[in-house]
């Protein structure tokens, strides 16, 4: 399971939801169906066991604003980046106690506007109902604002990470990392922040990665990335601004997996060690790699 500050969910902010969970779904996600924040957003998840991919749009503009956490406005914030490209607009870290843990991240210099609190009903497979509670502490980040993170507390974890929801007929099980692009210059204000919340870092040419409770927090500038990663979405190539251009998923069997890839419109690599996507504007310009686990 994860724990606290390892990595729980990058949100891919996209500007056609239900065509990008089509294409998720030909690759063999089991996406929930289509749900609604009260903040304007709506929201489609591929479970996994402690984590989960999460897609986003925007259902109503005119709820942007609703549930502030303090100035924060969680839809609104996804709507601004929305108007500029898709992409990953916010990330949760796991969170095992949203007030402790937001308190840690202030004193590793990171901004808490405020908490939000939801839930939503839900129906286990066996005909139970239940309603989940979960806890945000939200962290925007005023400098690098396609790196604002938000901690998620699930205080009804039975409700969320429930067996036959974490089943997906790819194998895809979980994720092992992101994958930040940064410019050099970013880079020694970047190790500061995450100093505060992990344990050293590792030093890559042409960058640097922590590990985390859940995966592999990397940061390569746009070279590094391209010749270690994968091709960058052309929006995210031009940018100045770090952001997350990719992330690193598990799967149980890399040929079930491959043969979802292989009948689907998505071009792909393989290496000795797994399988890299090479369509990153399919997928919200995140490039999605797979590795055996």
């Amino acid at each position: 399971m994860n724990a606290s500050f390892g990595i729980d969910h990058p949100l891919l902010a996209t500007r056609d939801i239900t065509a990008l969970r089509s294409r998720l779904i030909s690759l063999g996600f089991n996406m929930t169906e289509i749900g609604k924040h009260p903040w304007g957003t709506s929201t489609s998840l591929a479970m996994f066991d402690g984590c989960l991919l999460e897609i986003m749009g925007i259902y109503d503009e005119t709820l942007l604003d609703e549930v502030p956490a303090g100035d924060f406005r969680f839809g609104r914030h996804i709507h601004a980046h929305l108007q500029e490209r898709e992409g990953v607009a916010l990330s949760a870290l796991h969170s095992t106690n949203s007030v402790a843990d937001a308190n840690r991240a202030k004193s590793a210099g990171f901004c808490v506007a405020g908490h939000l609190e939801f839930g939503r009903d839900v129906t286990l497979p066996d005909g139970t109902a239940g309603v989940t509670k979960t806890t945000l502490a939200l962290l925007p980040d005023a400098q690098f604002p396609r790196l604002s993170f938000f901690l998620c507390q699930q205080h009804r974890p039975e409700l969320i990470y429930v067996p036959d929801w974490l089943e997906h007929p790819n194998t895809v099980n979980g994720i092992c990392g992101v994958n930040i692009v940064a410019r050099e210059p970013h880079h020694a204000e970047l190790r500061l922040r995450f100093d505060g919340l992990y344990n050293g870092f590792e030093a890559l040419e042409g960058g640097f990665q922590y590990q985390t409770a859940n995966g592999t927090l990397r940061v390569l500038t746009a070279p590094a990335f391209e010749r270690t990663i994968g091709p960058l979405a052309e929006a995210i190539a031009v940018e100045d601004t770090p952001s997350i251009a990719g992330m690193d998923l598990t799967t149980g069997d890399m040929n079930i997996l491959k043969g979802f890839i292989d009948s689907s419109d998505m071009r792909s690599r393989s290496t000795e060690t797994g399988i890299t996507l090479l369509n990153p504007s399919l997928t919200a310009n995140t490039l999605l790699r797979f590795f055996s686990r």
